[in-house]
């Protein structure tokens, strides 16, 4: 099956890490290189990109999808909380912008081998990593009743966990869980006939948490900001797609805490903390898909792209 995924925010994103020729970009959620090419394709001598992605087929696709810039591009088989490491031992101390897209690819939802789909009956796995240990069939058999409780309510918001939660433990006593369809008809056994009219597919909210949980999604992502930040070159950005209300919490409040890191009590009239801004964010407001862009990509709906501006010397 081919890798494709269409970039959503494609020119809004572009336009905001507001290229340098001569600069050095990192995009972290490399995917099948629609971003990166167009990153690629405006860079001259001395200009250089790193793509990261820790999906294989990604990175095969990307590779072929970039050859014609191999002499300023490398490409590299990780996970984006790997940055700092990356231009480490690349003898790069600090670049110019850093891109993440957080969504998970066309080609991932529609590979019936990579289990990410509700649509289709395939085997449970999820994986952005397929040499990660932990899928989403392992969680799902071996996780306690509590911990899939948690993450169900965390990570999908779902109003039914404790329900679905208690039902997968039923049914894995039986035999282990092997295929998505047998999640589907768990989770539609699990939620009233009345709650599964509203809001979509009702499968939806617990495919989400069990992603989530599978690739530590939430965590790399916390933990990823204030790190990507402190690489930036004065004046550099952090541009970040989100697909979904935790993730772009998650940056939202990060971005303001490295605006305004001040820990004072308001009631101070000057700050004593000593806590210096790290550079402002750009987008006080999400940027948001066209109506256009929608229409044209329906997977681009939830799509919120958020950016940051390193302090200028």
């Amino acid at each position: 099956m081919e890798f494709r995924h269409i970039p959503v925010l494609f020119h809004e994103t572009i336009d905001n890490l507001n290229i340098q020729p001569d600069g050095i970009y990192v995009d972290g959620t490399l995917g099948g290189a629609g971003h990166s090419h167009e990153i690629a394709s405006r860079l001259t001598e001395g200009g250089r990109l790193i793509g990261v992605d820790q999906d294989m087929d990604a990175i095969r696709a990307a590779t072929e999808h970039l050859s014609e810039f191999k002499d300023r591009v490398t490409i590299v088989h990780n996970n984006y909380e790997n940055i700092p490491e990356i231009l480490q031992q690349l003898q790069i101390p600090q670049v110019n912008g850093i891109l993440l897209d957080l969504g998970v690819s066309s080609y991932q939802l529609d590979n019936p081998e990579r289990g990410f789909s509700y649509n289709q009956d395939e085997p449970l796995d999820m994986r952005m990593d397929q040499e990660s240990r932990i899928s989403a069939k392992t969680i799902l058999n071996t996780w306690s009743q509590d911990e899939l409780t948690r993450i169900l309510r965390e990570y999908g918001e779902e109003k039914c966990a404790a329900r679905i939660a208690a039902n997968i433990v039923a049914e894995r006593e039986k035999k282990p869980l092997e295929t998505t369809g047998e999640l589907v008809r768990i989770i539609r056994a699990s939620i009233p006939m009345k709650m599964q009219s509203k809001g979509g597919n009702p499968c939806k909210r617990t495919f989400q948490a069990v992603r989530i949980a599978c690739n530590r999604e939430l965590d790399v992502l916390q933990d990823s900001i204030d790190k990507f930040i402190d690489l930036l070159a004065p004046g550099g950005r952090l541009c970040i797609i989100t697909f979904q209300s935790l993730e772009d919490r998650i940056v939202k409040n990060a971005f303001r805490r490295n605006e305004n890191p001040c820990t004072c009590p308001p009631e101070f009239p000057v700050c004593v903390c000593g806590k210096k801004s790290k550079g402002t964010v750009i987008t006080k407001k999400p940027i948001l898909p066209s109506t256009e862009e929608e229409k044209e990509n329906p997977r681009s709906a939830s799509a919120k792209l958020r950016v940051f501006e390193k302090v200028r010397a």
